[in-house]
């Protein structure tokens, strides 16, 4: 199937780069520009005539799958579906953006992430194991270099997901995309480099809590720790909204 250009100009610099691709992008399809079973362009096109990065890319197309625009064929690229807008669930760019929407977020994801590490620690495999592994080794290697290891945190939480063996659970994560990430849904930026390392070395012990868990097939202890870990997110930006209402 050929495929087709659809003349984007370059998407200037803003808080939420997904947000404005994936809005760009539902417009084309939406309007029949991108007719169903159309395929989109290629990442590197996307890239290239957005002026965005593979992880945007990445996200907005997840987040068109979420909401039913798109089905990705592994190896082939993204299509838009023969009826498009039919998913169960989405998160808008508006309904996740500032920090009284994180808390909320936050909330959704306790009902959830809560549960899916006590799955996890029932059925994870080794592979799965090893996929956590992975993106905690990623997330100390981001934090070495100065990094906010925001995508390495996405990854282990996403690995914890498949450990599940429920792939809804995936769908979900999907929906949520960038905006499960609060500091980088919110671009926080620590006031200094030892704040910075102190933050993220909670993050990385509340982490390691889980996966210990996890490996140990220990259901209860692997649900105390992520309910430790998302309620100390949690807190954080109860502060953070505090301290902005002052």
């Amino acid at each position: 199937m050929m495929r087709r250009d659809i003349g984007m100009a370059p998407l200037r610099p803003a808080a939420n780069l997904t947000g404005a691709l994936v809005h760009r992008l539902a417009e084309e399809i939406r309007s029949g520009r991108l007719a169903p079973g159309a395929r989109l362009p290629t990442e590197q096109d996307l890239m290239r005539e957005a002026g965005v990065s593979r992880t945007v890319v990445r996200e907005a197309v997840a987040a068109l799958r979420a909401e039913g625009l798109v089905v990705t064929r592994q190896g082939v690229g993204a299509f838009v579906t023969e009826r498009p807008g039919e998913g169960i669930f989405r998160l808008t760019p508006s309904e996740a953006e500032g920090l009284q929407q994180v808390i909320q977020v936050l909330e959704l994801r306790l009902a959830l992430e809560v549960e899916a590490a006590g799955l996890a620690a029932e059925r994870r495999s080794p592979a799965a194991l090893a996929l956590i592994d992975e993106a905690e080794a990623t997330f100390d290697a981001a934090v070495a270099a100065g990094g906010d290891a925001a995508e390495a945190d996405f990854a282990l939480h996403r690995a914890i997901f498949l450990a599940t063996g429920n792939p809804h659970f995936l769908r979900f994560l999907e929906v949520l995309g960038r905006h499960a990430i609060p500091r980088r849904a919110l671009g926080l930026v620590e006031r200094s480099e030892a704040e910075r390392k102190q933050y993220l070395a909670q993050v990385r012990g509340e982490h390691r809590a889980v996966a210990e868990a996890i490996a140990a097939s220990d259901p209860e202890a692997a649900r105390a720790a992520m309910r430790r870990h998302l309620e100390a997110a949690r807190e954080r930006y109860r502060k953070l909204a505090a301290q902005a209402a002052v």
